[in-house]
């Protein structure tokens, strides 16, 4: 019995130490405070966005000309209203009177002094100091100053050429342009061509009543009985006689080509020989049928 105490006493000592060893490494592994993570510093994260590159701003700004305030763009603005509104009225306005369609009588005078000095001087426009009692007075200036029907005709019968006169060019200077050439187109005094989508008048000639010569009936009954030909017939008639017609030209009819067939020529057969081997090969040419 005494083997068997002394295995059993044995084998509860290593039991003891093994478990002793493990308890240690449990309490070994477990934290025994729980610490708060530390948190990042600024520093740090104001040195990550230094190091990122920064993209320079993109500037419109052209330094070889003078800022854009709009300044420049507003005068013209406000000159071309002014032309529109002398252009529409087609007559004589005074500086107050423009100023007051353009809602500029409250303006600075600088303003008002620069805009002035550019009316006056302006290709489109007529200043006269005298006018509208001493005021001064602006009126639109048109292509052609014409503004009546007795004017227009005047205008055509002093041309040298017979050119005509554009009704576009016309209306500028004069809004009621229009009726008045149709009263004259109807009493006869003017020949005038007109636009076949909305039938407004295109250009305008002097009609002189001199050259309308009076026709008899008789003769234009005999000329309207007269048919002309066909046009296909009338080629023809003028080709039987020897005559070539206007268009002739036009529709000349080439003639087709004719091609040429092209003839095999025959490959020349000449005698082969084999000079280097003429001590060698055998000559079997006289057999060949």
């Amino acid at each position: 019995m005494s083997y068997l105490d002394n295995q059993l006493n044995a084998f509860k000592s290593n039991l003891t130490s093994v478990s002793h060893k493990i308890s240690n490494k449990r309490t070994v592994g477990a934290p025994t405070t729980s610490s708060p993570s530390p948190a990042p510093s600024q520093t740090s994260t104001s040195g990550k966005n230094d190091l990122k590159r920064k993209r320079p701003e993109i500037s419109n700004v052209v330094y070889s000309q003078p800022a854009d305030t709009g300044t420049g763009r507003n005068i013209m603005t406000q000159v071309t209203y002014a032309i529109e509104y002398l252009k529409s009225k087609g007559t004589e306005q005074t500086l107050s009177d423009l100023l007051s369609y353009l809602s500029l009588q409250y303006t600075a005078d600088e303003y008002k002094k620069t805009i002035t000095t550019i009316l006056r001087t302006h290709d489109k426009i007529d200043y006269d100091p005298a006018g509208c009692g001493g005021q001064g007075s602006f009126s639109f200036r048109p292509i052609h100053n014409i503004r009546s029907g007795e004017q227009l005709l005047g205008f055509l019968q002093s041309q040298t050429t017979a050119q005509g006169l554009n009704v576009r060019e016309l209306r500028e200077g004069w809004p009621g342009a229009e009726d008045t050439i149709r009263k004259l187109e109807d009493q006869g005094k003017l020949l005038v061509t007109r636009n076949k989508k909305d039938d407004h008048a295109k250009m305008v000639w002097p009609n002189d009543p001199s050259l309308a010569v009076p026709i008899d009936e008789e003769f234009k009954n005999i000329w309207h009985k007269i048919r002309l030909p066909e046009p296909g017939v009338l080629a023809d008639e003028l080709d039987r006689a020897g005559l070539t017609p206007t268009n002739k030209a036009r529709g000349l009819k080439l003639k087709p080509k004719v091609q040429e067939k092209k003839t095999k020529k025959a490959r020349k057969s000449g005698k082969t020989t084999n000079v280097h081997m003429m001590g060698v090969l055998r000559d079997y040419s006289h057999l060949k049928k």
